[in-house]
This record gives C-alpha cells, sequence and structure tokens, in this order.
C-alpha cells in the first residue's frame, strides 16, 4: 500500500486535479498584477479574480462579489476581523472549542481592554445553548463561533446562533475551516455577518489563499489592519473606503487565487453533496473500525452525520505521540497528534495535556485506505510500549 495521508483536516491533499495547471498557467502564461497595468493581460488577471469571488458568493449563497475580501489564510482573515472590529470596552462571545486563530487575537485584544465569554460544550464537543442568554452582557457586541471543531469533529448549531444573535442584535462571525466545501453554508439565512475561510483544506486549492465575507454594515466597522497601494485613487494617500480594496492592500497571492478559481470550478462539477457523502462515508468506516479496538477512545459525537470527516483517538494508557509515529514510520499512515492548536478544546474533551491521534479523510481517500489504516493502527497498539503508571504508596 503507497502512503496514505490522513491529515486532511490540517490541508487537503492531493488537492483538486486542476489546480497544479492553473497555478502553473498563470505564473508562465500571465504574470502581471491586476489593477496596475493598463493591458488586456492585465484585465484578464482581474477577470479570473473577480471570477473567483463570484463563485465563492455562489458557494456561500452571498449575493455581493465586492464583499469577498482575498487574504492569506482564514487566521489572517481572523484576525483582520477581531483587530478591525472589537474596541476597548467590548465583550465577545465564543464557544470552549475555539481553535487558536479566534483565542490568540482575543488574549491580545484582552490586553487591551476587550473580555471574552466562552459558552460552555458538553464532552462530545457540542454546543451548550439551553443558557446562552445569561451570557449576554450590555456591551456585548459579537458572537465568534466555528462550524465544526478541528479537535473532534463536532459541528455547531449555527441556525440556532444565528437566531439568538439577531434576538440580542449581536454580530454573528463564523470560522468555516472545517466545513468550507463540504458542508453547505447559507450566509443569509444564517444570518451570518461574516464568513472566513481558506482556501487550502475541503476547497481544496492551494496553500497561502484565504478570505473573508462581510457585509457592508461590518465592513463600515472594521478598521483595515493593514493598509497601502490598492491601485485604485491613487491620487489620494487615505484608504479607500470601498470594497474590496478598503481590506486588500498590495500584491494579491494571484497565482493562488488562480489554483483557487480552479478547484471551486472542480468543487461546482463535482458538487458539495457529493463530497460530503463520500467524506461521511469514510469518516463513518474510520469510526467503526477504530472503536471496535480495545484502547482506544473516540472524541465528538459517535453521529457520522452530526460531525466533519475529522475522527481524533485517545489510546489511553498508551503515549499518543508513540502510536502516531508507529502509524508514520512503520505503516505509512499519515495523522497528527497533539493538541491541534485548540488547548481549551481539548481541556473540554479531557485530553489535556496528552492530546490525540487524528485522522482526518478527505475527497481523494478510498475504503481500502481506510480499512489499512484501522489495520494499521491494530498493529501499531501491539507493538507500543505501554505507559507506565506510577505507583501510589499509602502514606
Amino acid at each position: 500500500m503507497p502512503p496514505i495521508y490522513l491529515d486532511n483536516a490540517s490541508t487537503a491533499y492531493p488537492k483538486a486535479p486542476p489546480v497544479a495547471d492553473a497555478v502553473r498557467d498563470y505564473i508562465l502564461n500571465t504574470g502581471c498584477n491586476v489593477g496596475r497595468g493598463e493591458y488586456a493581460q492585465a484585465y484578464s488577471a482581474a477577470e479570473m479574480v473577480f471570477e473567483t469571488r463570484e463563485r465563492l458568493c455562489d458557494l456561500f449563497h452571498f449575493d455581493s462579489p465586492k464583499n469577498v475580501i482575498f487574504t492569506m489564510n482564514i487566521t489572517q482573515s481572523l484576525n483582520f476581523l477581531l483587530k478591525g472590529l472589537l474596541h476597548s470596552g467590548d465583550h465577545v462571545l465564543v464557544s470552549a472549542m475555539e481553535h487558536n486563530a479566534v483565542m490568540r487575537p482575543l488574549t491580545q485584544l484582552a490586553d487591551s481592554g476587550v473580555s471574552f465569554t466562552r459558552m460552555p460544550c458538553n464532552r462530545q464537543g457540542e454546543l451548550l445553548t439551553g443558557d446562552l442568554d445569561s451570557l449576554v452582557q450590555p456591551n456585548t457586541k459579537a458572537m465568534v463561533l466555528l462550524h465544526a471543531s478541528n479537535v473532534c469533529g463536532t459541528l455547531m448549531p449555527l441556525e440556532a446562533v444565528g437566531a439568538f444573535c439577531q434576538k440580542h442584535r449581536l454580530l454573528f462571525l463564523a470560522d468555516a475551516a472545517q466545513t468550507a466545501g463540504v458542508f453547505p453554508i447559507d450566509m443569509k439565512a444564517l444570518h451570518l455577518d461574516a464568513l472566513a475561510f481558506t482556501g487550502h483544506k475541503s476547497l481544496l486549492g492551494p496553500q497561502g489563499v484565504g478570505g473573508f465575507v462581510l457585509t457592508d454594515a461590518l465592513a463600515r466597522q472594521v478598521t483595515p489592519l493593514i493598509s497601502g497601494g490598492t491601485g485604485s485613487i491613487s491620487d489620494q494617500e487615505t484608504v479607500p473606503a470601498f470594497l474590496p480594496d478598503r481590506f486588500e492592500p498590495g500584491t494579491m497571492n494571484l497565482p493562488g487565487i488562480a489554483g483557487l478559481h480552479a478547484a471551486l470550478g472542480y468543487l461546482k462539477e463535482i458538487g458539495i453533496d457529493a463530497i460530503r457523502a463520500h467524506e461521511q462515508s469514510l469518516s463513518r468506516l474510520l469510526q467503526e473500525g477504530l472503536t471496535q479496538l480495545p484502547g482506544v477512545r473516540l472524541l465528538g459525537v459517535s453521529d457520522p452525520f452530526k460531525r466533519a470527516p475529522v475522527v481524533s483517538v485517545d489510546f489511553p494508557g498508551y503515549d499518543n505521540a508513540q502510536i502516531a509515529y508507529l502509524l508514520d514510520s512503520s505503516f505509512q499512515v499519515m495523522t497528527r497528534c497533539g493538541l491541534h492548536c485548540a488547548p481549551n478544546a481539548h481541556k473540554v474533551l479531557g485530553t489535556f495535556p496528552q492530546g490525540t491521534v487524528r485522522f482526518s479523510v478527505g475527497f481523494m481517500n478510498t475504503q481500502a485506505q481506510v480499512l489499512y489504516a484501522v489495520d494499521a493502527v491494530a498493529k501499531a497498539l501491539k507493538m507500543a510500549q505501554p505507559l507506565r503508571l506510577p505507583v501510589k504508596k499509602d502514606l
């Protein structure tokens, strides 16, 4: 069996088939910038960028391509939104499962007077919505919520939370790192004010390109973190007030956007419903196989239809890092071991500080690969050295 890649929650591999050719073609046959040249090639590049915005609007059910802002990745997107929106005295609600792409900006902002409250989640990573009203303060400005946990895959109830934010007049910002390209996302139906995405995971595009989509009302409240040349209103030294230029200074990753453009075309052709069905089928097969092995603890909800295709497991009595090492070195199965940039999520799940071994399937994986991986885990457990727990002595 060739090497098996099961770390798609980190980045999808392989990418959509047309991506590499699109990146290569842009570099070899286009090469120029957008908004900086008055010639046909530059206009062609600008058309490709605009069409990519349109494809993202189509995917997220949004109707204004100019409101699609390109960044390097979703971490940069969330920093743009949080640090540009929040000011001293503001309060934010977040789930107890958030990634450090949200939590580190918020802990930085806490030094300047921004506060946050973690909304409680149960041991399966599900948001407990019963008592959210009591967490809203007079200065609560927004709720920031991931769509699915990158640790255990548990999906969050965006629809219910969107209605809650409408009720309390809160801004609603969502992190779609693990779901964009697999699960349907309707920004209007979910009452989202902003959606942050990345191109290199389930959108099947290259690394180095991501972005966010935001409403006009929210755009007026967000201060640009970076400013500079945009190729527009170059007679002025002030930041443009219009989108997308307001949030897109400098040269964009145009080869990356070309790759994302191709990936979005591929997703449209295949259909995200077909992609989700395939990945959930593999995820269910993986869950069933792993839970039948002795000494394996599955994290998150058991229903594969209530989770992203992320299967995180703990091996009580063993060093998780050793299991991950054996899977790679002896069986060429690639996983991710550790805390996955979400330490508080592991505290909720009961896997801090040891972390977990995370298996994350993608559209390019097969049933044969999943079955091989399960067999590899069974063999790795037999090869691993059990942990020697300290003996408690009576005092």
